[in-house]
């Protein structure tokens, strides 16, 4: 049973190209099925996390990410009556617009995109979604339902407008040209905030990445569990660990501490999420949309502990000496390869030829084709990018 102020599969809004309802799936769990099965999701086994995909079989990819995000997701979504199908989705689809070499390729990107209307890889995705899958025989894209749609445009947070927030807000901006087209196409409403189930995929984001990133940079002797022990939240878990079994073996240690760091966050967030939907009482998700602030979100004592953490893994790890030495050799990269396909757009593969004659047709010419370079830059795999580079480039480039 679901709760009032759950994302009913009955009640959805519905896909922009009218499609029959399935026998024995739930609206949702076909948007879910669409995604796994969708090209973009596969690359994500090839794109960067922190750590350059080829660096080690060990360190998370962005595809063991979005895996770790979705199965967190589904158990606080389960907890709070929520649908965990949609919480599901919106968790398998939030990192599909990841270009190559994680946040570095998005940073050059960005930069090259400036005078074509910038990056951003939220609005990549819904670009991804809703164009660039190109399979089904009646439409471009995953014809998903406007409900997840909604989750992967707005799960941080409302975009424009006063509650505007996080790291995809533009407030009173222009919004990024992949978000206008879709949002011109079927209103998302941008300006109130996502259902909790897409709230619910936000926060398992961070859990997910704040968890592994921290047995990642251990993995990779950025820092040490000694390290650990002088931070919030992580110290206290490697305490208990000690006390209940002093002397264990290193690797257990740290398996046994960072788990409990992440039932932390879990607990934390679940206790949180139903002490503010007792006491705000919500009868419909619209009630969610409409509130001033988000009603998934970590406790304010557990919040500042996160922050102390995050700043530790910023100077520690992700602008570690060696990370900073591989994010500049990935930018060169993005750097040589964007102008290349710019200039001699008759490189790009021969399915990709449609688009660059669609895009010399248009009334701005230029932007249309940068838009067009970007989607197929973005789409490679790390791996990929390293190969065209060296192909297109040459090894000693």
């Amino acid at each position: 049973m679901l709760a009032p102020y759950a994302c009913q599969p009955e009640a959805s809004r519905g896909r922009l190209h009218p499609e029959h309802m399935s026998t024995f799936r739930s609206p949702f769990q076909r948007d879910r099925d669409r995604i796994i099965h969708s090209s973009a999701f596969r690359r994500l086994k090839h794109k960067t996390q922190v750590f350059v995909e080829h660096e080690g079989d060990y360190y998370r990819t962005r595809l063991t990410h979005t895996i770790e995000v979705a199965q967190v997701a589904r158990t606080i979504a389960g907890q709070l009556g929520l649908n965990t199908d949609l919480a599901e989705a919106v968790a398998l689809a939030h990192d599909l617009g990841h270009p190559p070499f994680g946040h570095t390729g998005e940073d050059a990107l960005a930069l090259l995109m400036q005078p074509y209307g910038g990056f951003d890889h939220n609005a990549q995705a819904l670009r991804i979604v809703t164009r660039l899958e190109r399979h089904y025989a009646d439409f471009d894209g995953l014809n998903l339902t406007w409900e997840t749609l909604e989750g992967i445009a707005k799960h941080n947070g409302p975009v424009t407008g006063p509650h505007a927030s996080g790291s995809h807000a533009v407030g009173s901006g222009p919004l990024p040209y992949a978000l206008a087209e879709v949002n011109g196409l079927w209103d998302l409403d941008l300006g109130t905030f996502a259902s909790a189930e897409a709230q619910v995929a936000a926060v398992a984001d961070d859990v997910a990445y704040n968890h592994h990133d921290l047995h990642d940079g251990l993995r990779a002797g950025l820092f040490t569990e000694a390290d650990l022990m002088e931070l919030p939240v992580t110290g206290p878990a490697f305490a208990e660990v000690d006390r209940l079994w002093p002397g264990l073996d290193p690797a257990r240690r740290r398996h046994e501490a960072l788990r409990r760091v992440f039932g932390v966050m879990v607990e934390d967030v679940i206790a949180v999420a139903r002490g503010r939907l007792t006491a705000s009482n919500p009868q419909s998700v619209e009630e969610i949309r409409a509130m001033d602030g988000p009603i998934i979100r970590f406790s304010k004592p557990l919040y500042q502990n996160l922050k102390a953490i995050k700043s530790f893994l910023f100077t520690r790890m992700y602008r570690a000496p060696p990370v900073l030495v591989e994010r500049s050799r990935v930018t060169a990269v993005v750097n040589d390869l964007f102008p290349l396909f710019l200039s001699q757009p008759g490189l790009l593969p021969a399915d990709w030829q449609g688009d660059i004659a669609q895009a010399f047709a248009s009334n701005d010419a230029k932007t249309a084709l940068a838009r067009v370079v970007l989607d197929y830059v973005a789409g490679m795999t790390d791996r990929f990018a390293l190969q065209e580079h060296a192909r297109l480039m040459g090894e000693g480039h």
